[in-house]
Formats: structure tokens, sequence, C-alpha cells
């Protein structure tokens, strides 16, 4: 075991921090191992370093060069992780739980990356469109944009991932051009300090992104403002005392919770004991009781059994429990570590001796616990725990007592309705499962669970191939729940960056909102030019340079020869009589044709800059063409995105949204939609 060594805090550009102050142990033998500071930190120097150095070096920055660097950084991580797995074991973590901590907070600044990349602009505007016309003369329209805040996020992290607790709130924060301040659970920070340590050695971050503060957060809080912004995990009596800040409450500061709660997992009625459902259901909540000893803010605290199935289902979670070795993680065959600490041990302890009572006892310590690996007897374990009670309806213990380690109430049900309003008492969680083998229950239960559950997992034979589990939060995902779970929301793919945004609603001309969303609005002035908008290179296109077509008019010969090609023989395209009981009152042509002819109509078919077509978004048919109509398109540069990317031959390529739209010879819009394409530079 090395010397203790003082954890440093990162603020305003240095390390700071020399004294010893608080004595952190590990969780396997209570060694000591590391020290917080004792030094006192300038808290109005730290959020000025992020309000002046860290928003100006982020800003300096756009979009998709901030995403670019997320990868970047990820990459950096991922090359350097068995570093953190050797520090991460000292909190008492198996291999498997610090995967979900190091791969996972990695892999969700790779997902944030490849989210930035794929739907944010190269720029520090993020259009939130469509425009739409406020005016009868096409002169006024608004729109909403969503733009960077100024201010400084502070990111206040539970103990139980140390690592994806600030990747996962750092990642679209960074995107956002955020800086944050990042304040760890002081009994695990040391693996936070270690990460972040790391971050900063690899230099890709801009300067004042990213501050540490190890130890109390002092007067923090009280020097924020409205263009700041406070997320926080842990419990819910914290979260409270936190939102009830006073400088908070006065500034109007965001605060975004998350905070553990009694998640549930429901076996429905369906499931009888020889189904593969029933087996798949004591798996995932012994997995949920064990993964992490039970310290995940997802855990399933309570499960919520058919009565007839109360003694099948404790059983089976015996026999299940009794086969898991807890100790030290390396240790061959131990699949349970320990708790994060001794205090975290007693309070656990003193938990479950709430819930225990009225209720019965189906596993504990007293089922032949004995934890394996030297020095073991001081570490911070504690046995798996599986309550049960019968009569959850009238007792409010089992729905408001939370053991945050490897500690599950199961509870009895008459019917499934019964059991969802079980659910329910947990006044707000962050996930629920159901498990299920019959759709018509899942349609009845998920919009009644939905209502107080942040996301619903729904487990059978067939998702069970691919599930990620009831207590993983996936970065595409929404992960946050109402009520006891804090209100709040984090991850959900772009939903978390746009979190850390401004959204205002912008009024003007369509030439006005064009020139500040940076994209091409309809009735903006558009660019004419004799050169082919198709022969430019993405450097030189800009948007609104615009292409009107030459005419065609359609025949009959058209709508037979589309039909031969495509096989769509459709009535309304074809039968005369039948068309003219129709809306339309006779034959019109096939709206892919439509589309198809207008591409001919565009298209520039020499070898140029244009490399690819990948997609149409919003594709509109909006009013009919028929036999003698005559249609033109018109071709405009709606956006550029600038992924600072090559192809595989060395060619630098932006990506280019073209707006298009299909009018008749009444210059009425007959179709409209976009059109993607990859274009290559010059360069």
């Amino acid at each position: 075991m090395h010397p203790p060594t003082t954890l440093q805090s990162l603020i305003a550009g240095r390390w700071l921090g020399s004294e010893a102050h608080q004595p952190l142990h590990s969780a396997l033998d209570n060694q000591l191992i590391y020290h917080t500071h004792a030094d006192s930190i300038d808290f109005g120097e730290a959020v000025t370093y992020a309000r002046k150095t860290g928003v100006q070096a982020l800003m300096a920055m756009d979009f998709q060069k901030r995403a670019q660097r997320l990868k970047a950084l990820a990459a950096y991580l991922m090359e350097r992780k068995e570093e953190l797995y050797e520090i991460s074991h000292l909190t008492g973590a198996t291999r498997q739980d610090s995967w979900v901590d190091v791969e996972g907070g990695i892999g969700t600044l790779f997902a944030y990356a490849s989210i930035g990349g794929r739907e944010l602009p190269s720029s520090n505007v993020l259009h939130e469109g469509p425009a739409m016309a406020l005016g009868k003369r096409g002169g006024f329209a608004g729109t909403h944009i969503l733009v960077p805040r100024g201010g400084v996020a502070v990111h206040i992290n539970a103990f139980n991932f140390p690592i994806w607790g600030l990747l996962e709130k750092f990642a679209p924060s960074f995107l956002a051009a955020m800086p944050c301040i990042a304040k760890p659970a002081t009994a695990t920070s040391y693996l936070t300090h270690a990460v972040v340590k790391m971050m900063m050695e690899s230099a890709l971050l801009p300067e004042g992104c990213l501050q540490l503060v190890i130890g109390s957060t002092g007067d923090l809080l009280d020097r924020l403002n409205g263009f700041d912004a406070v997320t926080f995990t842990g419990s819910a009596d914290t979260a409270a005392k936190l939102r009830g800040n006073a400088n908070l409450i006065r500034e109007s500061v965001p605060f975004t919770a998350e905070a553990d709660s009694l998640n549930a997992a429901i076996l429905a009625p369906d499931v009888t004991p020889d189904d593969e459902e029933l087996d798949l259901f004591v798996k995932e909540v012994a997995r949920e009781m064990t993964g992490k000893a039970g310290q995940k803010c997802t855990a399933i605290r309570r499960v919520i059994v058919p009565e007839h199935l109360a003694d099948v289902v404790g059983e089976r979670l015996r026999a299940r429990l009794a086969k898991i070795v807890v100790g030290n993680p390396k240790v061959e065959g131990v699949r349970m570590g320990a708790l994060a600490s001794l205090d975290q041990q007693r309070d656990v302890s003193e938990r479950v001796e709430m819930l225990a009572r009225g209720n019965e006892v189906l596993f504990s310590a007293r089922d032949g616990f004995q934890p394996v690996g030297d020095g073991c007897a001081a570490g911070a374990f504690f046995a798996p725990t599986l309550l049960l009670c019968r009569n959850a309806m009238v007792n409010d213990a089992v729905h408001d007592i939370e053991a945050f380690g490897p500690v599950s109430t199961m509870m009895t049900y008459r019917d499934i309705d019964e059991g969802l309003a079980l659910a329910a008492r947990g006044k707000g969680s962050l996930v629920t499962t159901l498990v299920t083998k019959d759709p018509a229950i899942a349609a009845h239960a998920v919009p009644v669970a939905a209502a107080s559950h942040g996301r619903v997992h729904i487990l059978d034979r067939v998702a069970a191939v691919d599930s990620t589990g009831h207590g993983s939060p996936l970065p595409m995902l929404k992960h946050g729940g109402p009520g006891r779970a804090g209100g709040g929301e984090e991850l959900g793919g772009i939903r978390a960056v746009k979190h850390f945004l401004q959204r205002a609603a912008v009024q003007g001309s369509p030439t006005m909102l064009a020139a500040v969303t940076g994209e091409y609005v309809r009735g903006a002035v558009v660019k004419e030019s004799e050169v082919h908008p198709f022969r430019r290179y993405f450097e030189d296109l800009e948007t609104g340079h615009s292409l009107l077509t030459h005419r065609r008019t359609v025949s009959e010969a058209d709508i037979v020869n589309f039909g031969g090609v495509s096989g769509d023989y459709f009535y309304m395209h074809f039968d005369e009589i039948a068309a003219k009981d129709t809306q339309f009152g006779k034959r019109i042509a096939h709206g892919y044709f439509v589309l198809s002819a207008a591409a001919g109509l565009f298209v520039s078919p020499a070898p140029g800059p244009v490399l690819a077509n990948y997609g149409l978004d919003n594709l509109r048919f909006v009013a009919p063409v028929a036999i003698g109509d005559t249609i033109r398109a018109r071709l405009t540069c709606k956006r550029k995105v600038d992924r600072n990317r090559t192809d595989d031959q060395g060619r630098g390529q932006g990506v280019v949204a073209w707006d298009v739209q299909v009018t008749n010879q009444n210059d009425e819009l007959v179709a409209s939609y976009d059109i993607l394409t990859l274009v290559q530079k010059r360069g």
C-alpha cells in the first residue's frame, strides 16, 4: 500500500492543496490511502475564471469542434483506462462494477461526440426550427434558437460512480460551451481526482473549461447567478437542501437533481413458474441487488410480485444470492465487493433494521456471510439482504426508507393494478422494470407506470438477448425521474446539451432570420448564380446559394412509364373512372415521380464536388400534380456543417442540406423536402 497522498483541487488553472485534512480509507480493508486538503478555496476566483477564461476558450470553438475534442479526449482516456481500474479497486468495486464507471463514462464521451457531430451545426447557434410565418404577406416570421448561456455549470456528484458521474455531466455542458466546476463526493473523490488529472495531462481541454473541488463547496452556490446552472446527483434529502439555497432561488439559477429513489421491478401475473421470464426476473433482481454492492441510484429496491408467486420467487432469489461470493474483487471468484466506506456500512445497517420491523428476512448475513480476502474483516462489506413484506399497501416504511446497499424488499399484490399502485407509492423513481410475456399487459401497465417513473424497462425472453438491463442509463435515453427521484433530466441524447443552452424566440423578416440562424429560411433573399450550386466546393458554398430550374410538363407517358419501372399501379394514377370519385376528381402523378422528376431538373450530372446524397428529410407532398401540369424546382443551400473529417482518400468534406421546393404552373407548392449531401472541400 502506497503512503497516503493529499488530493488537490484544480482551481483557476492550478492545482491547490498541500496540507492534509480529512482521511480517506480503502473500502476493502480500511487502510488509510488519501487525505483531502485543508487549504481554503477562493470560489470567487473559481467562478470568475470559469466565466471569463473558460467561456472565452470554449466559444472560440464551435459545436462541431467541441464534439471532435470530446472524441479525442475519450480516445486518450480509453488508452489509459487500466490506471483508473487500479484506483477504482480501492472503492470496493469489482471489475464489472468499475467497467460501468470507467468505460461507461468514457463511452458517454464517445456518445456525445457522435451526437454532437451528427446533430449540431458548425457554429454556436442551434436553430430549433422550422421558422413559421407570422404575417399574411410573408415579410414577418418567427423561430427559436439555442445559444450558450455564458455562465458556469456546477456539477455535484455522488460517491457511487466517481468517473461516470463526472463525465456524463461534463460531456453535454462542454458541447454547450459551458465550463464546469465539478465537486465529487468526498469518500471516493480520489478516483475523480485521478481522471481529472489525466484529462488535464491530455492537453485537449481548453483553458478554464474544467475545475475540480475536493472537499466542501463552501460559498460556491452563493456566488452563482441566473446564467449559471447546478446539477446534483445524490440523496433526495441533500437535493432538497441544495435546491433551497437562498441565492439559487433569488437568482433563478437552474437546478437539476437526479436523486436516489425506490425503484421497482414488477413481475406481471401472466408469468408462471415454468416461464423463462420468471428466471429473467430473478436474475435481474439479484444482479441489481449485488452490482456495485447495491450502491446504484437505479438499483431495484422494491420487488413487486403476485401473491401466488411470492414463495417461488423468494426461494429462487435465495438460491441465487447464496451463490454470490463477497470479498476483495482481486480474489478469484468474488462477484460482489464492498460498500464505499464504513460510514456507508453503518447507514445501511441502520436502515435495514428499520425495514425489517414487521417484515420477514428471507436472506441476510445469517446465511453464511463471510467476505474473502486479506484484511476484509475490517472492510465495508455488507451481506446481500432480501426482505418480504406481505402488507405493502399499508406499510409505509417499505416505500419510504432506502438502504443504499445490497438490499431489496419483496412485496406482494393481488392484481396488476395493485402492483402498479405499489410501484407508485415510491413517490417517483428513476426506473421500473416490468417482466411480462403479454403485450396487452405491457400496453395497460406502461402508461400507468410512466407517470411516476423516469424510465420503464420491459423485459421478456425476446428483449433479454440484447437488453442492457434495468440499472443502466444510456446516453441516448433520458435519465431522471419525477418526485422523490429529483424531478430532473440528464442524458437523453441532444436534450442534455439543450439543458445547458438558452432558448430564445426570434422574430423578423425571413432574410434576417436566415442571417441569425445560419440556415436558409423560406422567403429569405436567395443568391442566384450562373454557377450551379452542385459545382461549388464546400468552402465556396454559402447558405442561400440557389438554382431555379427549367420547367417540365407531366404527361400520361410519364405516369405509365413510372408505374412500369416502380410497379406502382395504384388506381389514383391509372383508373380514370375511380379517380373521378376522389377528392382530386382526376388521375394524378405518383408523388415519387414528382420527386424523381425534380431531381432530373436540378441535378448536375457531371463529376463534381457533390460526393453523395445520403437522405431526405421533411418530405411532404403538398398538392397533387395532374397530367398536363408543369413543374419546376428551386434548389437552395439551406445549411452547412463542417464535421472536420476526411474520406478514405484524404479529401476533406462537409455536410450540406439543400432546401427543395417544387411548384406548378401557378407557382403553387406541390412538394417540399431537404436533401442531405456530402460535399468535397477544395483543400
